[in-house]
C-alpha cells in the first residue's frame, strides 16, 4: 500500500477506483466496502484508492474536542496495510478545503488529482461547500468527466454507521469482546512506554506505563483487562489496568500493563496493547496487601480466560 499525505502528492498517472470516508476502526462494514472497491478496481484495471481526511471534519467544522476515535491515523494505516488496498490518500481537512464548491471538489480532487475513473460511494454521500451536492450530482459530473459512480446501498451504509456507534459504545463501557466482534480483530492502543512510579515492581507486578500522545484516541473505561502485545517478535499476554490507582491515592489516569510471561526493559519503546476481555472495574483496596491479593486473583482469571480461548 502506498500512502500519500496530501492529494498533491498523488502522482495521478494511473487511473483509480476511489472510495471516500473516515473508516474509523476499519470494521466489518468498512471491510465490505474496501473489498468491493478492490474487486471493482481489479475488474477495471484501476488502482484501488481510499481518500480519507485528517483531522476528522467534525474537529474542524464543529470544534468538537470531545470526539474520540477508535483509531489514531497511525493505527489506521497499520490496519489498512493488511487489506490489499493499493493507495491511501490522507488529505488535511481544513476550513478552506471545506469551502470548495461541488464542482471544485470533483474537478480538483477526483479528476485532476486522483485521475478517478470509478467512484464507489454511499447512497447518502454529500459533498461540496455546505454539503449541498448529492450522489445524483456526482453522477452528472461523472458523465461530464468520464467516471462512473457505483452506489452503496442504504442497508450497507446503515450497517457501517450502526457498527461504528456500537463499537465506540462498547469500548467506552469496557465491553471489549463486543467491540472486537465488530472490528474483526482486537481493539488496540499504541503509545510510548514511559517511566511510572515503580510501585508495581515493588510488590511483584512490574508494569509498562503507556503514554498515548493523541488526545482524540478512544480509551476503554477504568478497570483491569486481559491484554496481549508483541514484544521483541514474540506474543505475550498481560493484565492492563486503566485508572487512577486509588489504593495509593493516585490522581492521574494511567494505562499500565503487567506482562505475565515477559521480563525486560521496554522504556521509550513504542508498544501496541490489544484488549481481549475485561475482568473487573477499578477498585480501591484497604492496603497494598489486599491489592496484591486481588492482582493474583486477576492473573488466575486471566490465565483461565486465555486457556479457554486458545482452545476455541
Amino acid at each position: 500500500m502506498k500512502t500519500f499525505n496530501n492529494i498533491s502528492e498523488f502522482p495521478g498517472d494511473e487511473k483509480t477506483c476511489v472510495t471516500i470516508g473516515i473508516f474509523d476502526g476499519v470494521h466489518t462494514g468498512h471491510r465490505k466496502i474496501l473489498q468491493r472497491l478492490m474487486d471493482g478496481a481489479k475488474k477495471s484495471g484501476y488502482s484501488s484508492t481510499l481518500l480519507t481526511f485528517f483531522p476528522h471534519p467534525r474537529m474542524v467544522l464543529q470544534q468538537d474536542t470531545g470526539l474520540r476515535l477508535i483509531n489514531t491515523m497511525k493505527e489506521k494505516k497499520m490496519i489498512l496495510e493488511e487489506t490489499g488496498l493499493d493507495n491511501l490518500v490522507i488529505h488535511p481537512f481544513s476550513l478552506k478545503f471545506s469551502r470548495l464548491t461541488a464542482y471544485e471538489y470533483v474537478k480538483d480532487v477526483l479528476v485532476d488529482a486522483l485521475n478517478t475513473k470509478q467512484v464507489i460511494i454511499g447512497y447518502d454521500h454529500r459533498f461540496g461547500r455546505n454539503r449541498t451536492a448529492d450522489i445524483q450530482d456526482l453522477m452528472k459530473y461523472g458523465q461530464q468527466y468520464d467516471f462512473t459512480v457505483d452506489k452503496i446501498s442504504k442497508q450497507e451504509i446503515d450497517d457501517v454507521a450502526i457498527s461504528s456507534t456500537k463499537i465506540r459504545d462498547a469500548i467506552a463501557t469496557g465491553d471489549i469482546q463486543t467491540a472486537n466482534r465488530y472490528l474483526r480483530q482486537p481493539f488496540f492502543i499504541t503509545g510510548q512506554v514511559v517511566r511510572g512510579h515503580g510501585r508495581g515492581k515493588g510488590f511483584g507486578f512490574p508494569t509498562a506505563n503507556l503514554h498515548i500522545e493523541e488526545d482524540y484516541k478512544l480509551i476503554p473505561n477504568d478497570g483491569v483487562y486481559v491484554s496481549s502485545s508483541t514484544l521483541k517478535g514474540k506474543h505475550h499476554y498481560g493484565l492492563t489496568n486503566i485508572g487512577t490507582n486509588p489504593t495509593v491515592n493516585g490522581k492521574q489516569r494511567t494505562i499500565e500493563t503487567y506482562f505475565m510471561d515477559f521480563d525486560g526493559d521496554l522504556y521509550d519503546q513504542e508498544l501496541s496493547v490489544s484488549f481481549l476481555h475485561k475482568l473487573r472495574g477499578e477498585q480501591k483496596f484497604d492496603n497494598i496487601a489486599s491489592l496484591k491479593d486481588a492482582m493474583l486473583k486477576d492473573k488466575k482469571k486471566a490465565l483461565m480466560f486465555i486457556k479457554r480461548n486458545e482452545k476455541a
